[in-house]
């Protein structure tokens, strides 16, 4: 197994463990930066394991870390410009967490109670001030309804956030919906104690230094970890003769008959059709 596990918990690595064969190389890479506290950008294919790359360190560290105060509960913020995404993180991180606590039982540790919750246009209201009241471990949202967050009262969810992940930040980074994501992510960092953490995931698209750029803002320094591979690429060349260099020779087509216009044939003029 690879090294990069060891940076993790008996209890989450043990969970890895049984349901992976091993990490992949965003992952392993992507570890080892997260873990240093830097700002990170993974870049890798779709169906490479970024998203639990970004992830997993966070589980990690709300599973074995007592949890703050409620008004501070809050550590995680997910944001994604696609709002199906959203839905669908929430049911994929159902899948560690349920691994987490069985683990925590066969090893005998506290159970961790990591709870999760989705801020999107379609949140009924009602959702929404549970949320307020009781703030979620992790908070799974959209640039739109982030702002909606941060211009209301319900922003103070947000003081205790440690981790940013931005997915699909590719798709933003040069649009004016990035601009204002831009915005929303400093609103942020300036309401918490301590600066969180940014991690983005992006696609392989090029320049990643511009897509970094923009996931640190003015000032901050993002390692960028690129696990993007080149697809191999088979050329074959197919000639429709034997000897390329003496072709055979091939005899030329017997050439059409010309049109000849009937009437002419027949001695007749041809009327043109009359206009009405």
């Amino acid at each position: 197994m690879s090294d990069a596990l060891d940076l993790f918990s008996p209890l989450t690595r043990g969970w890895f463990e049984g349901s992976f064969r091993a990490p992949t190389e965003v992952q392993e890479r992507g570890w080892e930066s997260v873990a240093r506290g830097r700002h990170t950008l993974m870049s890798a294919p779709t169906g490479s394991g970024k998203t639990l790359a970004a992830f997993l360190w966070c589980l990690d560290r709300l599973a074995v870390e007592p949890p703050p105060t409620e008004p501070n509960r809050c550590r995680v913020l997910y944001v994604s410009p696609l709002k199906a995404l959203t839905v669908d993180i929430e049911r994929n991180l159902q899948a560690p967490l349920r691994g987490l606590v069985l683990g925590a039982e066969r090893l005998q540790l506290p159970r961790p109670r990591i709870s999760v919750a989705v801020r999107t246009g379609d949140t009924p209201a009602r959702d929404r001030r549970l949320m307020e009241r009781h703030p979620p471990d992790i908070l799974i949202t959209t640039p739109e309804s982030l702002f909606l967050i941060l211009t209301s009262a319900a922003r103070r969810i947000l003081g205790g956030v440690r981790w940013i992940i931005v997915d699909e930040i590719h798709s933003m980074a040069d649009t004016k919906r990035g601009a204002h994501l831009a915005l929303s992510l400093e609103r942020v960092s300036a309401l918490t104690a301590a600066e969180p953490q940014r991690i983005g995931l992006s696609a392989t698209q090029r320049p990643l230094s511009e897509t970094a750029r923009f996931l640190g803002g003015p000032t901050r320094e993002v390692e960028i970890v690129d696990a993007g591979r080149i697809k191999p690429m088979e050329l074959r060349v197919e000639v429709p003769v034997e000897d390329g260099l003496r072709p055979r020779a091939v005899p030329p087509r017997k050439s059409q008959r010309p049109w000849r216009d009937p009437a002419a044939v027949s001695g007749r003029r041809s009327t043109p059709a009359s206009w009405s």
